[in-house]
């Protein structure tokens, strides 16, 4: 059952309009989100992204607060996942509109909720590329999480052509920024450090929870900006979202992090994560 506009409705009944500027242009925004035992983890910081990012955009969100909340539950209860573990995905578009890149005034946005079951598991350690594909840091949407998702897409598909996992990006300066889906984090002599969002990360969700578990555990944590050649330096690296967690990085490039083995500080950061969503 797919929740769309204020309506529960099978697969086979959802219809988006050929109109619709988020299927036309890319003109909107989506969360993923994971629910363990049918609750949302970290509800409130993905609807505040989600808010922050419409204001920016100029999308007027059609439920707010709570209204948009029960939304997402209800997509839940009706696909029998009040009580599981699920992946849900909210896409808000701006709605339909006639042809041309100007948005038309008084438009009526486009919810569309999904919700699928998703086993609790542990992904296994992951590898990746640099990718030839380039993260611009000075766009405004740089920090938003849009519709126009087609750099990620070449850069993880470069990624499987060359056997590895995930793709990392390098901004215009030449430094990280993230990876095809997931932020990045790297450790040097016992110290936490992440690409700055000003060097064209995501504020990621899973990357604020990592964030704040540093700080409850004692770790080190520095936001700075960081060169392909200083990754192959570190002792520990990983990658984070609501889906993966926290997946430990062994490799880039077919060269090993550290040691190639998972880490004490990834090891530490990941069993705290565990005890957030228990």
């Amino acid at each position: 059952m797919i929740y769309l506009n204020g309506r529960l409705l099978p697969d086979e009944e959802t219809r988006i309009s050929p109109a619709d500027r988020g299927l036309l242009l890319g003109d909107g925004l989506f969360e993923t989100m994971r629910a363990y035992q049918g609750e949302i983890f970290r509800l409130r910081a993905h609807l505040h992204r989600l808010l922050t990012s419409a204001d920016f955009l100029g999308i007027p969100i059609p439920d707010v607060g709570e209204e948009l909340s029960q939304a997402l539950a209800r997509t839940l209860e009706a696909n029998d996942l009040s009580h599981s573990d699920a992946s849900l995905r909210l896409t808000l578009t701006r709605g339909v509109g006639p042809r041309g890149l100007v948005p038309p005034r008084n438009t009526q946005p486009t919810l569309l909720i999904t919700a699928a079951p998703l086993e609790r598991t542990e992904f296994p350690p992951a590898t990746a590329i640099l990718a030839s594909v380039c993260r611009n840091e000075h766009s405004p949407l740089a920090n938003l999480k849009t519709l126009n998702y087609l750099d990620n897409i070449l850069a993880r598909q470069e990624a499987v052509q060359r056997g590895a996992d995930e793709a990392l990006l390098r901004n215009t300066a030449g430094n990280l920024a993230e990876a095809s889906a997931a932020n990045l984090f790297v450790v040097f002599e016992g110290v936490l450090r992440s690409p700055p969002l000003s060097d064209g990360a995501l504020p990621g969700i899973t990357r604020g929870v990592v964030m704040e578990l540093a700080q409850e555990l004692d770790i080190p944590l520095v936001e700075a900006s960081l060169s392909p050649e200083r990754l192959f330096e570190a002792d520990e690296a990983f990658l984070t979202n609501s889906l993966i967690e926290v997946r430990p990085l062994l490799k880039v490039n077919g060269r090993e992090i550290g040691d190639g083995e998972v880490g004490e500080i990834t090891r530490r950061i990941r069993a705290g994560y565990r005890k957030e969503i228990e």
